[in-house]
């Protein structure tokens, strides 16, 4: 993998500049592709409730603002999720399979998934063996995401492969032809609980690797950049590498998804910048 052309590439299109009506499009398409998540040790049914009525109505000033794709959470809270966005067509996410560090067997993973799915998950966000991988046991990572797949059932599958510990792009690419053919709905680059996470970069990889797929397999894959796109330049940066890399096609929410708490925040304010003319501050949306 040549990774200074592959990082130049990534930083040069990250250039492009985005104005008025385009920027509005950008962000409004921005916000629906948003996994709104939580994914912390003193997760409340009250917050992921709260969690829920946001993805529904981003800004409660403004009903023409899009929903967010999905709400993603622990899998105990999946039951609380459905709830808080039922009647609408945001889709509830569970990670899954000991996430974050993926350390159990698999029938423990299995039946982590089984959970999640009966209690009404519409997604599975599992992560990949690492250990496994790093070891070169490419098998084993394989053949434990068939058998998540198997487990989750009518849900999609994101396959989570920690992109920052992978090492290599030559892994990562590795990782997502394994992801794919053992049947991932789509790939994911990272948890955001480690210290590297999605990065234009590897994104760009990844979305180089589901474009190759489909022209040899037909198939088409899904890509989630997770961890550290907080802001709305950044996004509307992943957005244009997935035109210029993959193809309008994954310019929709069923094949691009942003793993973010944050984001959608500073996408509201320079949504309301752009109606108003004045730019808004934290004060002007919710905290999550």
């Amino acid at each position: 993998m040549d990774a200074v052309g592959l990082e130049a590439r990534a930083a040069a299109l990250g250039t492009r500049s985005i104005k008025t009506s385009a920027k509005a499009y950008a962000i409004d398409l921005a916000i629906s592709m948003i996994d709104l998540t939580t994914l912390e040790g003193a997760d409340t049914a009250g917050k992921v409730r709260a969690l829920g009525a946001k993805a529904v109505h981003p800004d409660p000033t403004d009903r023409t603002t899009p929903r967010t794709a999905a709400v993603c959470v622990y899998p105990d809270m999946v039951a609380t999720a459905k709830q808080a966005v039922a009647g609408t067509d945001v889709k509830v996410a569970s990670v899954a399979t000991a996430f974050p560090a993926g350390r159990a067997a698999l029938d423990v993973k299995l039946a982590d998934v089984r959970d999640a799915v009966a209690a009404g998950a519409d997604e599975i966000d599992m992560v990949i063996d690492r250990g496994a991988f790093l070891s070169g046991d490419f098998m084993k990572v394989y053949e434990e995401i068939v058998a998540v797949k198997e487990a989750s059932g009518q849900a999609r599958l994101k396959v989570i492969f920690e992109t920052g510990e992978l090492s290599t792009y030559d892994n990562i690419r590795r990782a997502s032809w394994i992801g794919m053919l053992a049947g991932a709905d789509f790939i994911k680059t990272s948890t955001g609980k480690v210290g590297v996470n999605a990065t234009p970069a590897n994104t760009l990889l990844m979305l180089e690797a589901v474009r190759d797929f489909r022209a040899q397999t037909g198939v088409q894959v899904g890509v989630k950049p997770a961890g550290g796109i907080r802001t709305s330049k950044d996004a509307i940066k992943f957005l244009v590498l997935v035109n210029e890399t993959a193809g309008a096609d994954w310019l929709d929410n069923h094949w691009f998804r942003f793993g973010a708490s944050s984001l959608l925040n500073d996408l509201l304010m320079q949504r309301q910048k752009l109606a108003t003319g004045r730019y808004s501050g934290p004060d002007y949306v919710t905290v999550d």
